[in-house]
Order: structure tokens, then C-alpha cells, then sequence
């Protein structure tokens, strides 16, 4: 079998990446070690042609191409051409990528093709309390309907998709985003006292806004606190910053308190266990998400997560017996459940247990890669 992701995320040192490079990079290393081959296929952080193989995968990254109005276009079929190169050297069974990826690329008859619903665009329309962008709808609808069959990382993303797109009576399965059990468990590191940890991309949807709008009220009742925020930087359609505009626009309203928060920027994957385990909660408050890789991450290695209870929130956590829930939208709520942590510390080795527990049933990278293995098998 062979299985060629199509994804420009793949994480490579020096640069910033999404959950869909983490995604695909545990589980094409995780396949290749059941012998299947599996090739990577994106447009490349710079603008050159590269191709390796790490760890039995083999990366093509192709240089970017750029022509005003044809950018998509050329990048596009660069792909297409690479994927039929490919195709005839080792034949391709699968070709997979999220929501709007299939939208212009050519399809080989014998190849069977997948979108991974990883969260497109009109899924986090309504989180971000936006309109559909014509030219990216038009987009995903095409990808949908050139889909053979889709891949759903939670209930809430499945469901909540087909409000907006059809999967025209096609195969829809249900696997979760698998989590490096060997890089996420347990260290004996020590945990900083009243320490607050804040993981992914500094944006609006991550709820980073409100977990700042709570610090306050943590303060009040334990004047230790800190904030610790670890992601990269996103930005507004004019090219500004929303973490200047934190910056600029929260962080005065605390007063003194900002200088307990730290924004330490993005940092490489392999670094978070170690961040993570200094934690003594990892809040992540986000306003809308397809499953989520930092909590189950944060839940492997017995830490306390206040999660959201918007989305899958609920398919990911039992509230007070493997972590904590919250309502992202209000800052109070994020607060009450970090101050509930900070008051019970006889209650969380418990919780903690359970948490890590959870995680390894539902996300255990063994498992998921079965499930993916028999689906790929069923097309």
C-alpha cells in the first residue's frame, strides 16, 4: 500500500507549522513502520525543490511558484505533476489532504481520494464570526465533490460540517487524531507552583484573549500565578498582528499583572512535554476546534487541561473526572475552573491518573494507525 499526503505543513526546523503537519507526521511515520510506503507531497517554505526521507517517509517539497492571479494555479499542478511522477515509479493506492486540497488537483482513475476533515473554511466561519469567502467555498465544495470518501477527527467536525457542505451519501468515518504516546507520558520534572500553560496558535479562536481577561480574577485569589503562552503569531487579513494587538489593547487593561505573562513565541514540537510538564494546568480555552491535539497531548502526561466545552470539547474530556471544562467565551469561567485547580490540589493526582488514562484509550497512536490501516483497506 501506498499513501501520499498532500499537505504544505509538514514540519521542517526553522519554520512554523500547524496541527495538520504534527497530524500527518506522526501518523506517515507510524504507517511506515506497518509497512506501508508513504510519500508527502507540498509546496515548500522556500523556493526551492527539496526531497528527503526522514524516518522511512519521503518528503517532496516543491518551490513555491508565484505569478499574480495564478499562484494557486501553478502550485496546483506542480502537485498534480509530482503525484502522477510518483504514481508510475510506486503506484499510489490513497491520496489524502483536508478540506479544500482536492478542490483543483487532477485525479488518477485508480487512485482512490480522501479529505481529512481537519477543520476547513466554512467549518470555523462561525467561529470566527466571519462570512464564506466565495473563492475558498467554491473551493471546498469542489473538493468535496471530487472526494471518494471523508475522514472526520471527531463527532462535532462531522456533523458540524454537513451544516454548510455534502458528503453526498459518501463514506464518512469517524478516527481521532492520534497523539505520540512515546513523546507525551509522564516526566520527573518539577512543576512551577500556580503555573498557568498556553499552547497554539496566538489567535482569536484559540480563546487567548478571554484565558488574559481571567488572569485578573486568578491573580486575585493566588497573586503566584503566571501565564506562560508558547505559539506562533497570527494575523489579520492587512498583515497586523493579533498578538501586538494583545499587546496594545489587553494587556494595558491589567495593569502590573501583564508582567506575569509571557509570550515565549513558537517553539519546536519535540520541546512541549518539557513545557508541559512544568505546568501545573494547561488551559486551552479554544472557541472552536475539529478534536484538538494540545489536550490529549497535555492529558497523556497526567496534567491538568481546562478545555472548552464548545465543540468536542465534551468527546474529549469528562468534566472533573479527566480535566475540566469551561465556557471559552466568558473569562470568568476560564478563571473558576483554574482557581478550582489551584484549591484542590488533593483531588488532581486522581484526576491526573484518569486524564492520561482517557487519553491513551482514545488516542493511542497504535490504535489510530489500525483504524486508518482498515479504512485505507475498505476503499
Amino acid at each position: 500500500m501506498h499513501i501520499c499526503f498532500v499537505t504544505h505543513e509538514y514540519p521542517k526546523k526553522g519554520y512554523a507549522h500547524g496541527g495538520i503537519g504534527s497530524f500527518v507526521k506522526t501518523i506517515a511515520s507510524e504507517l511506515v513502520q506497518n509497512g506501508v510506503r508513504v510519500s508527502v507531497i507540498g509546496t515548500n517554505y522556500t523556493t526551492k525543490d527539496e526531497f528527503s526521507v526522514e524516518n522511512g517517509v519521503h518528503l517532496y517539497r516543491l518551490r513555491k511558484r508565484k505569478l499574480k492571479g495564478f499562484t494557486w494555479w501553478l502550485n496546483t499542478n506542480a502537485i498534480s505533476r509530482k503525484i502522477a511522477e510518483i504514481h508510475r515509479l510506486h503506484p499510489i493506492s490513497i491520496v489524502e489532504t483536508s478540506e479544500l486540497g482536492l478542490a483543483f488537483l487532477d485525479k488518477i482513475p485508480a487512485v482512490k481520494y480522501v479529505v481529512r476533515l481537519h477543520g476547513g473554511h466554512h467549518f470555523f466561519s462561525e467561529a470566527e464570526n466571519r462570512t464564506i469567502n466565495w473563492w475558498k467555498g467554491f473551493q471546498e465544495k469542489k473538493s468535496f465533490r471530487k472526494a471518494d470518501a471523508f475522514v472526520a477527527v471527531s463527532d462535532y467536525v462531522k456533523t458540524h460540517t454537513a451544516k454548510y457542505l455534502s458528503y453526498q451519501g459518501k463514506t464518512v468515518v469517524n478516527i481521532s487524531n492520534p497523539v505520540n504516546t512515546a513523546m507525551f507520558r509522564p516526566l520527573a520534572v518539577e512543576i512551577v507552583p500556580h503555573s498557568i500553560i498556553f499552547a497554539g496558535t496566538v489567535c482569536e479562536k484559540k480563546g487567548i484573549r478571554q484565558l488574559i481577561q481571567a488572569f485578573p480574577s486568578i491573580k486575585k485569589d493566588f497573586p503566584a500565578a503566571t501565564l506562560e503562552v508558547y505559539g506562533r503569531d497570527w494575523f489579520f487579513s492587512d498583515g497586523s498582528s493579533y498578538l501586538k494587538m494583545l499587546q496594545q489593547t489587553e494587556l494595558p487593561k491589567i495593569g502590573a499583572l501583564a508582567s506575569d505573562i509571557h509570550f515565549h513565541g513558537a517553539v519546536d514540537h519535540t520541546h512541549l512535554p518539557e513545557i508541559y510538564g512544568r505546568a501545573q494546568v494547561c488551559v486551552f480555552p479554544s472557541h472552536m476546534e475539529t478534536q484538538g491535539l494540545v489536550a490529549p497531548e497535555a492529558m497523556l502526561m497526567e496534567k491538568v487541561v481546562v478545555f472548552t466545552e464548545k465543540g468536542p470539547g465534551p468527546e474529549t474530556i469528562v468534566h472533573r473526572q479527566t480535566g475540566l471544562l469551561c465556557d471559552p467565551h466568558d473569562p470568568q469561567s476560564i478563571a473558576d475552573q483554574v482557581k478550582w485547580v489551584f484549591s484542590n490540589p488533593d483531588q488532581l493526582t486522581k484526576m491526573e491518573k484518569n486524564a492520561r488514562e482517557a487519553a491513551l484509550c482514545k488516542y493511542s497512536l497504535l490504535k489510530i494507525a489500525e483504524k486508518n490501516l482498515s479504512f485505507y483497506r475498505s476503499l
